[in-house]
């Protein structure tokens, strides 16, 4: 069964855009799904779709326009798009070529101007030093920066979202703290399913300053 965005999960927004957003998803699912019977079946691969539903609740309320948002390891675009729809300027890093070919697509086929670059969202001559030397990259995997195919480094999003697998929050930690503004908002979606939001490597409490992740995060997820 597909999962639906109801109207009263973000009475906020337009209702035009509410159904925009739920075809995406439903769409986004459609992709996943043949993915993974087309290629996970067959040779591991480290995309996994995130639970769409928290990072739009995450998101809505982080939208401003031409608010700049960057997605690290945008795989099918599912997220920079939903981005884009919200009314950020947004991008998304992929190293797959043929997922960014798939994004591309996807965003032409729901009127989003996403932008996708087909490379790594390591900087050029970023070396990951972690207390303890090791350095290993996890599922992270090396190419050409990203960043230069659009022409913008990190330091100039305002808001970067990760889903980082199990011991790599450190290095997206480490990639904002060199590399990203210190205003920025980095959210990282925990394999537990919650979204979390840090500013200067700290986690934003609950004083308003977190973008709430619960509140119908079953309606874009599956």
């Amino acid at each position: 069964m597909t999962d639906q965005l109801h109207p009263e999960l973000h009475p906020e927004l337009d209702p035009g855009l509410r159904r925009r957003l739920e075809l995406l998803g439903e769409e986004g699912w459609e992709i996943w799904a043949r993915f993974d019977r087309e290629v996970r079946e067959h040779r591991w691969h480290s995309f996994v779709p995130a639970e769409y539903g928290r990072i739009l609740d995450a998101l809505v309320p982080l939208r401003a326009p031409g608010r700049r948002f960057l997605e690290w390891g945008s795989a099918t675009g599912v997220i920079a798009i939903m981005a884009d729809l919200l009314g950020f300027d947004a991008c998304g890093i992929e190293l797959d070529p043929s997922l960014v070919r798939m994004a591309e697509d996807l965003a032409r086929r729901h009127g989003s101007r996403a932008r996708f670059a087909a490379g790594s969202f390591l900087p050029t001559g970023y070396v990951y030093r972690p207390k303890g030397d090791d350095g290993r990259l996890g599922t992270v995997g090396v190419g050409e920066s990203g960043y230069l195919k659009l022409g913008l480094p990190l330091e100039e999003f305002e808001v970067v979202y990760g889903y980082p697998w199990t011991g790599e929050e450190s290095l997206m930690h480490d990639l904002m703290r060199r590399y990203g503004s210190p205003d920025a908002i980095l959210l990282l979606h925990r394999v537990s399913g919650e979204v979390e939001a840090f500013r200067g490597g700290r986690r934003l409490g609950g004083d308003g300053g977190t973008p709430q992740a619960d509140r119908g995060a079953s309606r874009l997820h599956r």
